[in-house]
């Protein structure tokens, strides 16, 4: 029997606004732990591995994604011993339907046709087994010529996704996100199936049907993929080009207009899958006391019911709360009410237009490097714990309005200070001068820790000048 190539196709580029003030624009939330042990994109990264086996065999993933996330997407796969064929990283946001196509694009450019299984990197499933034997299901089809979409039995009459009708196995409808009575009526009918977002086709099946049915976004796609430029495991398509793209989704550009003119079949999903779209969505996963009430972290809940308690960095007590989500991070908290916690998007909004860092990053910010954890700051005074990894160095760098003291708490660090280059052990201590080019490296085989105490009259992280740099950030 031939083997099946399978290549796994992670969208990775979402924001996670409703998720806020966990879910970061800098950090969003495919990269953070939600539920179990790891992050929502390793989940799926592990989960289509999970492939390989009965005449199937599975290539290292593609991920698509974007610049300011491509580290991260490294370093989370490296943690479970993966390394992607390539990380496609958009130039800017053009929804799902131009990111398969790079996807298929680069598929396609080594003469093999392979199956793509295409997911989200942000959904969760409680039933891996039945998870995999779906999607073996949905492969055997796409192996054939045709379109396969995984429709999420329902469990309730959920207004918040979009549906399929499904006659014989086929894909009779696409349906919008109902009203609550219509979504009653499915439940009751059957028949009907949540859109997870997930489709498995041939690379060759997706870019015919995008030629007929969008040819402009196929055109588009292209041009911006022949001057692409690569970079070890990341490949940027023209910036240009790609900004001529048509922004549309998977569902509009192509999958709502084939039932009835291509063979698209669907496979049922009865999985536990949840795509943990609002803090909502969360508690309805997450293991609960008698009285309804999930907690993580320090968290003391008390005289309530049906509650989400979310404690990152300090003890968080409710007392006599109902059907609430709290949220606590470092530098934000919030209180909603269950059932509007997808409007969290709109405080997101809010933070964007009065341009405050909140809506970007967390007081903890990771790089490539490491991380910084800006610990305290005043009008002109900054301090931050900064952790350098074994062997890693931050950029040769000079800043206009701020000097620096870096003081190591462990490890040792290679200092360059103009001409001079420096070896510090624990509790030694130097001082860079405003405009002085300097680096920190870590020469070690251990993590080295350093306080760092910036003064000045401007201590935002754009006043950074690069000169040398090991992530490709050079000024």
């Amino acid at each position: 029997m031939t083997s099946i190539d399978v290549r796994p196709v992670i969208m990775a580029g979402g924001s996670g606004t409703r998720l806020w003030p966990l879910s970061r624009s800098g950090f969003p939330k495919q990269f953070l732990v939600l539920s179990g042990n790891t992050s929502l994109f390793q989940q799926a990264a592990g989960r289509l591995q999970g492939l390989a086996g009965a005449g199937i065999t599975v290539a290292p993933p593609l991920v698509v994604g974007n610049e300011e996330h491509r580290f991260l997407v490294l370093d989370q796969l490296r943690e479970q011993g993966l390394a992607p064929s390539a990380v496609l990283l958009e130039p800017m946001g053009r929804n799902t339907a131009p990111a398969v196509t790079l996807a298929a694009l680069q598929a396609l450019q080594d003469g093999a046709d392979p199956v793509l299984v295409v997911t989200p990197a942000d959904q969760t499933v409680t039933d891996e087994a039945a998870f995999t034997a779906a999607l073996r299901h949905a492969v055997t089809s796409a192996a054939a010529g045709a379109i396969a979409i995984l429709g999420v039995t329902p469990d309730r009459p959920e207004t918040g996704y979009g549906y399929i009708r499904a006659e014989d196995g086929r894909v009779a409808q696409f349906i919008e996100k109902p009203d609550l009575a219509t979504a009653e009526k499915y439940l009751a009918d059957g028949g009907y199936y949540w859109n997870a977002g997930m489709f498995v086709l041939r690379a060759s099946v997706w870019m015919a049907a995008l030629e007929r049915f969008r040819p402009d976004i196929a055109a588009a796609c292209r041009a911006a993929w022949a001057v692409r430029k690569t970079d070890a495991e990341f490949v940027r398509p023209g910036k240009a080009e790609f900004a001529a793209v048509p922004a549309e989704s998977v569902d509009y550009a192509v999958m709502e207009a084939c039932p009835g003119v291509l063979d698209i079949r669907m496979e049922p999903l009865a999985a536990g899958w949840n795509d943990l779209g609002a803090w909502e969505a969360v508690w309805q996963v997450a293991p609960k006391d008698e009285n309804g009430n999930a907690t993580v972290g320090d968290a003391i809940v008390s005289d309530s019911r049906n509650t989400l308690v979310h404690a990152t960095s300090r003890l968080v007590s409710a007392v006599g709360l109902q059907d609430l989500v709290v949220v606590e991070t470092p530098d934000a908290v919030l209180v909603a009410s269950r059932e509007k916690s997808q409007d969290v998007k709109n405080i997101v909004a809010q933070l964007g237009r009065e341009q405050r860092g909140e809506q970007a990053l967390h007081r903890k910010v990771h790089r490539p490097w490491g991380w910084y954890d800006s610990i305290d700051h005043g009008p002109r005074h900054q301090v931050k714990r900064i952790m350098v990894k074994p062997g890693a160095s931050l950029s040769l760098q000079m800043h206009h309005h701020r000097a620096e003291h870096w003081i190591v708490v462990t490890g040792t660090a290679e200092v360059t200070v103009g001409n001079k280059v420096l070896l510090l052990a624990e509790n030694q201590s130097t001082y860079i001068p405003l405009g002085e080019t300097h680096r920190l490296r870590n020469p070690g085989k251990v993590p080295l820790e350093i306080i760092e105490v910036q003064s000045g009259s401007y201590l935002g992280e754009d006043d950074i000048v690069r000169f040398e740099d090991t992530y490709g950030r050079a000024t």
